[in-house]
């Protein structure tokens, strides 16, 4: 499906400009919910990922994550929903490829309702085997484990830290046990006209794996800003990483365009 993930390089491509076309009308409430994994905002993220070099040969690995997230609010708790879907093209040798749905995510946070200078967040996460091609392109594992999210928002910075760790429970008695950790920091700072840089690497640890072959450790930027499209608020974000770690075979970069439709409440 080599043909699918260009057209999506196109599309991309064509998003940016039209953000760069746009004149933005969001002010700076708009742009910290939008750098809070956990606002009390529904969002719907479209990222867009091509992980390179992969494998002998060099290849790319594409994945577009959908990720929605519904806040639910209560008189003392707000409960944030984020979901993970994502759709893969994954390398098979020289020429072949597999694409379809892979495992789904599931994360649920329970935030204080009640703002305050820390945000925080606890609750469960989980791991739903969905993927079209199991074999390919899933791990046939039911899986569970704790997250958790820390942020702080001074003025124009924002600073956070989400950690999960997911152990499979059930599933395909034939497919390896998985046991992953997934941490991301960010730091991100407004620069004014709704422009923001920084960083925001996901971590992760498969402690599964031989050693030397568990961990996957990213460094780069990121770039964003708030527009819109017509009258409905978006967020637009260009980000490159270099993998400075990671197993054997695994992707050595990856850029990353994200476009996340905003719902202020």
């Amino acid at each position: 499906m080599k043909f699918f993930s260009r057209i999506l390089t196109v599309a991309a491509c064509l998003c940016i400009a039209l953000s760069g076309a746009v004149p933005a009308q969001a002010g700076e409430g708009l742009g910290a919910a939008a750098n809070n994994p956990i606002a009390n905002m529904v969002s719907f993220p479209m990222q867009f990922n091509w992980n390179n070099g992969v494998g002998p040969d060099d290849q790319t690995l594409f994945n577009l994550n959908l990720q929605p997230v519904i806040p639910f609010g209560f008189e003392t708790v707000n409960v944030i929903m984020r979901a993970i879907v994502p759709v893969l093209d994954v390398p098979q040798g020289g020429t072949d490829s597999a694409f379809g749905l892979g495992d789904t995510q599931l994360q649920l946070y329970w935030v204080p309702a009640k703002p305050t200078f820390v945000t925080w967040g606890l609750g469960p996460m989980f791991n739903l085997p969905t993927a079209s091609n199991p074999d390919e392109l899933g791990s046939g594992k039911f899986g569970v484990g704790p997250g958790g999210i820390l942020l702080i928002q001074p003025g124009q910075w924002t600073f956070g830290l989400m950690l999960n760790n997911i152990w499979s429970v059930a599933g395909d008695a034939d497919r390896p046990d998985t046991n992953q950790l997934t941490a991301q920091y960010f730091i991100n700072r407004g620069l004014g006209r709704a422009w923001t840089i920084g960083t925001g690497p996901t971590i992760t640890a498969n402690w599964e794996a031989d050693s030397g072959n568990q961990w996957t450790i990213p460094w780069g930027l990121n770039v964003s800003k708030i527009t819109r499209f017509g009258d409905q608020p978006i967020q637009a974000q260009l980000s490159w990483y270099n993998n400075g770690v990671h197993p054997d075979g695994a992707a050595e970069t990856q850029v990353q365009f994200m476009l996340k439709f905003l719902w202020p409440s």
